[in-house]
């Protein structure tokens, strides 16, 4: 059967599993877990603690350290909301182009692996392949992050791994990281006319808010010298404040939504401490008025960035198979970085682009589906 076609098959079966986030991914998890067996892979399937969603880790080839890991993430953004063309989770073949939630971001890899899975079990391998499929990844990593403490824990340790996120095949050597947070400030509710009766939530939100742009400014002012990104510098946004009922009464209580994205480990180090220490500041004249009150910074999400390193044997092993001319970095966050903490050498590289991810009428073309196809395909004489 030719290779491409087997791939739109493929392609179609997965868009057809309504994996968003919140709904889990089981029935995906099952079915490639199964197909993948029938190939004669070693299959291992972990589950979240809620029992909803799981991680698949796949094995072709020797026992041991080192090997390669295809990884995609088997989740996908809801599509609530949003006007499309067709039916979401129904593949639509269009002038060249097919349509369906996850097209791109990132079930067009997954099932360019998929289709080119029968072609690795029969490969001669001397260093082990590992097929990685992970859960929730689009909100916040929580799949990459167990299944890389799963490896650590079971002491495998791949030496490798090509992260198929849509980068229309570039190959992609560094991205920052994506810290996410919700501060909570528990303050004393009171009326507007004795402000001093009670602990202004909303304020205590703004002093906090405005220390967090005071960060932001220093931030631009530690950018490492040839950092590769734009901007240069960890960059930090407060994304929402909620507070507040009404003008004359004290609010209770007020959340800050914020994020930063790291450049360097060392600036989110300093930038926690930093706003942590503020924090416990601001307590005492809180706990003067009254002894309930709090500030508490819950965290969403931590992802890892990926650092660009020096004589990367996967990358020049995919620069070769894609005829890539050098290597980028880019500003939207994957798992590369968990799994790069876990000591593999990571790239990213996928079929699709970003701009089409999230959106309605995502899709992917066959055209970067055929040069995904070679790449994997390519891989063959780097393995045996």
């Amino acid at each position: 059967m030719d290779l491409l076609y087997r791939t739109e098959e493929l392609l179609g079966e997965l868009i057809a599993f309504p994996t968003v986030s919140a709904d889990g991914n089981l029935d995906l998890i099952a079915w490639a877990a199964n197909y993948l067996k029938d190939l004669g892979a070693i299959c291992d399937v972990t589950l979240d603690e809620t029992g909803h969603k799981a991680n698949l880790f796949a094995t072709f080839g020797p026992e041991g350290d080192g090997g390669l890991v295809l990884s995609g993430h088997s989740d996908v953004v809801p599509v609530e909301d949003q006007e499309w063309s067709s039916d979401p989770f129904v593949m639509d073949d269009r002038e060249g182009r097919l349509y369906g939630r996850g097209a791109c971001d990132m079930k067009g890899f997954i099932a360019c692996v998929l289709a080119v899975a029968p072609r690795i079990a029969e490969w001669p391998l001397t260093r082990p392949v590992h097929i990685a499929l992970t859960y929730d990844e689009e909100v916040g990593c929580f799949g990459a992050r167990a299944l890389v403490e799963d490896l650590r824990a079971r002491d495998i340790r791949p030496a490798m791994a090509i992260l198929g996120e849509p980068t229309m095949m570039r190959v992609i050597n560094g991205h920052k990281g994506c810290y996410e947070y919700t501060t909570h400030i528990t303050g004393c509710a009171g009326h507007g006319s004795a402000p001093d009766h009670g602990v202004n939530a909303a304020v205590c939100a703004a002093r906090y808010a405005g220390r967090l742009m005071e960060l932001e400014g220093e931030l631009r002012t530690r950018a490492p010298e040839g950092s590769p990104f734009s901007p240069a510098w960890t960059t930090l946004n407060i994304g929402r404040i909620h507070s507040g009922h009404a003008h004359n009464v004290i609010p209770d209580h007020a959340e800050i939504d914020w994020e930063m994205r790291p450049v360097q480990r060392s600036d989110a180090e300093h930038v926690l401490a930093e706003i942590d220490r503020f924090a416990e500041e601001m307590l005492p004249a809180m706990l003067s008025v009254h002894s309930e009150v709090a500030i508490t910074r819950e965290v969403i999400a931590e992802t890892q960035g990926l650092h660009p390193v020096k004589d990367s044997e996967v990358a020049t092993i995919v620069s070769a198979l894609t005829g890539a001319n050098g290597l980028d970095v880019v500003a939207f966050g994957t798992e590369a970085g968990l799994f790069q903490s876990l000591g593999m050498d990571c790239v990213v590289c996928g079929p699709g682009s970003i701009e089409q991810a999230h959106k309605p009428d995502e899709y992917v073309s066959r055209d970067q589906l055929s040069a995904c196809l070679h790449m994997l395909q390519g891989l063959e004489k780097h393995l045996t």
